[in-house]
């Protein structure tokens, strides 16, 4: 069953079921009211009798006026036999023994229904009944009866349950016509949630949904918006992400393009002997530097996920800064004088130590020194180490090429380049060295950070925890 009929199944019962109880009250407080209304009516007409002491003559002329509102009255005395109307029969009220004793004690009885008139003819009556007491003496002398035939309160009974039928009826229509509009306001609303996520199942996260923030609907709807924007930042960054995948092959297959062209062309050399035997030793170097260059390549990417996949065990200890910096310096030397660069270390206490995995600590540094190399030409790389109360802090300045701000937070990808050049870059590798490099900071429970200007150089900021405050 949809969900507008089932909205319109538990209107109607509600609809139902409160128009029927609400009828039912209605209608019983009304056949109440019309009975009460009936005996204070007759009532009253029996005790104008009796306050105006009327002679005989003088209630004939007032039945007279009286019966053309379907009242009768009549009289008895203090024996229970009929005076008025005045017959040659004798006639009882047919009233029990109890009630006559409550009239002699001077009480009045309520309205009661008789299947007989008062003098004995086939009618159905409701009557009323007043004592009477002698005005001299004080005492009993008689009751007056005053009647109404029950087809006459019936008939306002029936008037009043076509009215009451009437109202239930139009209020049903009106209630059952709200109660369709509303529900299908309510549906319409859902089903606008179902064509917007329709429009999402194919591909369009352009779809917002109005939301007023009035009730659960505009909740939903608030929600439905946010889900949006998650699944249109993600689809963003899956093409980001597939975007990466195709430059990183096509970055690997221009790497690896390279090495094995020359190792292809020094192969078919030596297969054709063309090659003389004084450049063989150089062939075989060159061949050896490939090989080291490419299984380099696929070692770094298997360190790589091996770092991201917590499968490297940690050996942590305190390292000495200025010894460690050196050696680093003086291992790649070499490499930065071939551009012009010279590294310079600056510790500011001989002391100072770095809790940190001795090999990864060194890996660290080579690689970001070595980026600082790939991007800097007669210029200067810096070394620094200093203590802060809970880290011991290292950098890493150049004064390269630098980075635009917006180029920063992507570095920290795989296969991110910020310049094509590097590619064919001297030193250019895969990009994937500052990947690494975050990785082994992260695992070290550190923190790194950027900071550079187009052609005024990059500095890198590392954090890594005290030994007291990884222990802790």
């Amino acid at each position: 069953m949809k969900f507008l009929y089932k909205q319109l199944l538990a209107f109607f019962l509600v609809i139902i079921v409160t128009i029927g109880a609400t009828g039912i009250i209605f209608a019983r407080f009304l056949v109440t009211n019309i009975y009460e209304e009936k005996e204070e009516q007759l009532f009253g007409y029996a005790e104008a009798v009796i306050d105006e002491n009327m002679t005989l003559r003088e209630v004939e002329n007032g039945i007279d006026m009286i019966s053309k509102q379907d009242v009768m009255l009549a009289m008895y005395n203090s024996q229970d036999q009929l005076i008025y109307p005045v017959v040659e029969r004798n006639y009882a009220s047919g009233l029990a023994p109890k009630d006559l004793s409550l009239l002699q004690k001077g009480e009045r009885i309520s309205l009661k229904e008789r299947d007989r008139g008062f003098m004995n003819e086939e009618m159905s009556l409701v009557t009323v009944y007043l004592p009477l007491f002698n005005t001299a003496t004080g005492s009993f002398s008689g009751f007056v009866a005053v009647a109404s035939p029950v087809s006459g309160i019936q008939n306002d009974i029936s008037n009043m349950r076509s009215g009451i039928q009437l109202a239930i009826l139009l209020s049903g229509v009106i209630a059952i016509l709200f109660s369709i509009g509303f529900a299908n306001y309510l549906s319409r609303r859902i089903i606008r949630m179902r064509r917007a996520t329709n429009e999402i199942t194919q591909g369009n996260f352009e779809i917002h949904l109005d939301n007023f923030g009035r009730d659960e609907f505009d909740e939903l709807s608030g929600d439905f918006n946010l889900m949006v924007d998650s699944l249109k930042n993600s689809q963003i960054e899956i093409e980001r992400q597939e975007s990466l995948r195709r430059q990183f092959m096509m970055d690997v297959a221009h790497e690896m393009r390279t090495p094995l062209t020359t190792l292809n062309g020094i192969l078919e050399g030596w297969e054709h002997d063309m090659i003389p035997e004084r450049s063989r030793k150089r062939s075989v170097e060159i061949m050896q530097n490939e090989t080291r260059r490419m299984i380099r390549m696929v070692n770094e990417n298997l360190d790589y996920e091996k770092i991201r996949s917590a499968q490297v065990v940690l050996v942590k200890q305190a390292i000495p800064c200025l010894a460690t910096l050196t050696a680093v310096k003086e291992q790649l030397m070499k490499k930065a004088a071939s551009k012009g660069n010279a590294v310079h270390v600056s510790v500011s206490s001989p002391d100072l130590t770095v809790y940190a995995d001795y090999d990864r600590f060194i890996q660290i540094l080579v690689n970001l020194i070595n980026n600082a190399i790939q991007f800097t030409e007669n210029g200067t790389i810096t070394l620094t180490a200093h203590a802060e109360v809970d880290y011991t802090v290292i950098k890493v300045s150049d004064t390269g090429i630098g980075m635009a701000e917006n180029e920063l937070p992507a570095i920290w990808e795989r296969f991110y380049k910020t310049d094509p050049s590097r590619k064919n870059n001297k030193y250019g590798e895969s990009g994937i060295g500052l990947a690494i490099v975050k990785s082994l900071i992260d695992s070290h429970n550190g923190k790194i950070e950027v900071e550079s200007a187009r052609d005024k150089g990059t500095t890198f900021t590392i954090k890594f925890p005290k030994e007291l405050n990884e222990k802790n």
